[in-house]
């Protein structure tokens, strides 16, 4: 089987990391493979935000977790945020960001990062305090946040992958 499949075949989502950073070499990596996504008509609506900054990482994280509804850490202790935003100028936003996402899940997974996709960064960004945030930034435009990609070396085993389901595919 050739490499990209088995890394498609055994990608899983990581809710418990180590704190241990992960390497720029393989963060730049990552990021870049974000920037290879396919996008509706080669536009390249979406941004990638890297946040190594511990106060504005808690600060989403509490935005993240009032979304939900709770007092919890969304991201998993993990040592490493990208949040995916994606211009919403172009028809195609939505899923040009998550095209991204999953580049960036899978090069993770080919480099031995584990990963988890975060949901909410929608509701974050729509509020005043993430509009905030993202002027403060120098990031202008109409952008809806798509998803955190968090990041980092799994604490614990990663569960196998599940069957996949009888009815997934018809032919014609």
């Amino acid at each position: 089987m050739s490499e990209t499949l088995n890394v498609l075949k055994t990608r899983r989502s990581c809710r418990a990391y180590k704190p241990d950073p992960v390497e720029d070499e393989k963060l730049n990596a990552i990021i870049e493979a974000g920037t290879y996504a396919a996008t509706g008509m080669g536009k390249q609506s979406p941004i990638i935000l890297i946040v190594k900054d511990k106060a504005l990482r808690d600060k989403l994280m509490k935005m993240n977790a009032a979304i939900m509804g709770m007092d919890i850490d969304p991201f998993y202790g993990a040592p490493e945020l990208l949040i995916v935003l994606a211009d919403k100028a172009m028809p195609t936003y939505i899923y040009d960001g998550s095209l991204v996402m999953g580049n960036m899940m899978n090069a993770a997974a080919d480099l031995g990062v584990a990963s988890c996709w975060v949901h909410r960064a929608k509701e974050e960004f729509e509020s005043e305090e993430g509009k905030a945030i993202l002027k403060d930034l120098g990031i202008e435009g109409d952008y809806e946040g798509i998803g955190h990609l968090i990041l980092g070396y799994a604490a614990n085993p990663l569960p196998d992958p599940k069957p996949r389901k009888a009815n997934y595919v018809y032919r014609a």
